[in-house]
């Protein structure tokens, strides 16, 4: 299927596979590429010697395109953009909006630059700055989100600018890829749903909460780090919600610690990060210093299994995921199902409304 999205980046399906801490690592990116898909490494959670080696990790398992997703407000940002450039690394993207200068920077360096956005205004500003795309996620996403649903928001900012729109919040299949293109996006960008596969390296047993949960078990909450973040309600999320500030700051202070040593920031580093954080919002100190609670707290459920310890951000749509595909058969599914939805859409339309449907090509080479 041949959208903007595939042109722009060069992958085969119109599918992103979004940058998750302690998730989107080479395994992942790797059988994401491998699929016809674009993935994305999370650098958050690396440090720059880490991310070069990750990078140079999936270059050596596949001549795919892929990416990079970067901390726009990082103190080492352009430390990272270097790597990006100098390894070769198809596209950039951004958790939050990067300076008109880093988007030059990259797009000198032949990097397609693709930020995520959860505001038609951010997306007007990104796209005036240079951005060749943008990620716009509705309120149904996973992890730091906004009050807007998809629906809403996608044709928002699908009107409002020239670049090609990608859509994210509430995407799982098929079916609703043909609803993003219907609304004029270029293709879906998907955490959740990536996390919950076979080549995800996920503990067996976090995914199995997953699994389990329904709609009524995914939460918005600003009990981690004082901004809204849907996540799967656990133990440790009623824990937060209860905690008292002192307590809080306290073992705020503590898991900002633990990840200063495996990120490799410095303390001054960390204080730099901050500053940014808090630049242009509205948020105390005791809101700074509760985001350290985010990398570790999620690092416990991620990486080490603990869900009685951690958090697990959660698009609302973990509520329709019932297995664990490969990518390669996740990805062959969705499309053959968004095909399958054209052509009913297509008989039951008119030859006038059919002229509109993207190209269709053979997608079936390598699955």
């Amino acid at each position: 299927m041949r959208t903007a999205l595939t042109d722009l980046t060069g992958v085969r399906h119109p599918i992103v596979q979004t940058g998750m801490g302690w998730v989107s690592g080479p395994r992942l990116v790797t059988a994401t590429a491998r699929a016809g898909a674009l993935g994305i490494l999370a650098s958050a959670t690396m440090s720059p010697d880490q991310l070069r080696s990750a990078v140079r990790e999936v270059r050596s398992r596949t001549d795919a395109p892929f990416g990079v997703n970067l901390r726009a407000d990082a103190g080492d940002a352009r430390e990272r953009v270097r790597i990006i450039v100098e390894e070769g690394v198809r596209v950039a993207s951004f958790a939050l909006a990067p300076s008109k200068e880093l988007i030059a920077e990259l797009k000198d360096g032949g990097v397609v630059v693709v930020p995520s956005v959860g505001a038609r205004r951010h997306a007007e500003k990104v796209a005036a700055w240079g951005a060749d795309a943008v990620i716009v996620q509705g309120g149904e996403g996973g992890g730091h989100t906004g009050n807007v649903a998809t629906t809403v928001l996608l044709p928002q900012v699908v009107d409002a600018v020239d670049i090609p729109v990608i859509a994210a919040g509430g995407f799982h299949d098929g079916r609703g890829l043909v609803a993003a293109l219907a609304y004029g996006a270029a293709g879906v960008a998907m955490g959740t749903r990536f996390l919950l596969t076979s080549d995800s390296t996920v503990p067996e047993a976090v995914k199995a909460r997953y699994l389990a949960a329904t709609v009524k078990d995914i939460t918005l909450t600003t009990a981690v780090d004082g901004l809204p973040h849907r996540m799967l309600r656990t133990e440790m999320v009623a824990e937060l919600e209860g905690a008292g500030r002192l307590r809080s700051l306290y073992r705020a202070l503590r898991r900002a610690s633990g990840f200063r040593r495996i990120s490799g920031l410095s303390r001054l580093g960390m204080v730099r990060d901050g500053l940014a954080l808090r630049h242009g919002k509205d948020l105390t100190w005791s809101q700074v210093l509760l985001a350290a609670n985010t990398p570790m707290l999620l690092k416990a459920s991620m990486v080490d299994g603990r869900t009685d310890l951690g958090i697990m951000a959660s698009g609302q749509v973990a509520a329709l995921i019932e297995d664990l595909p490969s990518v390669a058969e996740l990805v062959a599914r969705i499309m053959t199902e968004a095909e399958r939805t054209l052509t009913v859409l297509g008989a039951e339309s008119s030859p006038a409304a059919n002229s509109a449907r993207p190209a269709i090509e053979d997608t079936h080479e390598g699955r």
